[in-house]
């Protein structure tokens, strides 16, 4: 018999819509811990007990305590292997899958937060041109995904890839709303919109909507 899962999340991480999101594709029950970055909960002993690094997500399921949003995702998939799948049963497609989400996080993770770091730096403090810079590489970025999209979801079927590359370019939407009126723009391309726009219809996207974005 499964025991009951707690899942730890602060909204705003990606990294944790993620697993919320697995979740509700699984439709597993769970209590919902939210923690908040701006009252220090993650750094509080109770917290920072089950995660020493002091990050979200984290996975508590009897006295099993699992953190790292991949790890998370694809544990998931295999414990509770009766439900919808987040990943594909042939191994090479799964390989496949598991590469697209490494690349997300390798490459669109990092862009997005320095980009979103120059955002919120006040303008009179920016380095000349950083903000420009940061557009260009998620432009680049972007392009490359926007490329090899071809289906309704990015390997086919709605999967854990998708579940990864949402919430970033969700974010990067969200930030880009503050770039000043003469910078570079964000190209998103017309197979990404589309797919955003199928992605935000999804139920599951619906009801894990980050709180203060609402």
């Amino acid at each position: 018999m499964k025991k009951p899962i707690t899942f730890y999340y602060a909204s705003g991480s990606p990294y944790a819509w993620r697993v919320w999101l697995a979740l509700e594709h699984k439709g597993l029950d769970y209590a919902l811990k939210v923690l908040s970055f701006d009252r220090g909960d993650l750094q509080q002993p109770d917290f920072a007990a089950l995660n020493p690094r002091q990050r979200v997500p984290v996975l508590v399921e009897g006295d099993f305590t699992l953190r790292e949003s991949t790890v998370i995702v694809e544990y998931l998939d295999e414990q509770y292997a009766d439900r919808p799948k987040l990943f594909a049963s042939d191994a090479k497609a799964k390989a496949q899958q598991r590469l697209l989400i490494r690349e997300a996080d390798n490459y669109i993770q990092p862009a997005l937060e320095e980009f979103g770091e120059a955002i919120f730096t006040p303008e009179d403090k920016r380095k000349p041109g950083h903000l420009g810079d940061c557009v260009a590489r998620l432009n680049d970025e972007l392009a490359i995904w926007e490329r090899s999209l071809e289906g309704d979801y990015v390997t086919g079927e709605v999967s854990a890839v998708d579940f990864t590359l949402y919430p970033q370019l969700a974010l990067i939407e969200r930030f880009s709303k503050r770039l000043p009126s003469d910078a570079a723009k964000l190209s998103i391309g017309s197979r990404l919109q589309r797919w955003m726009t199928r992605m935000q219809a999804l139920e599951v996207v619906k009801k894990t909507w980050p709180p203060h974005w609402k």
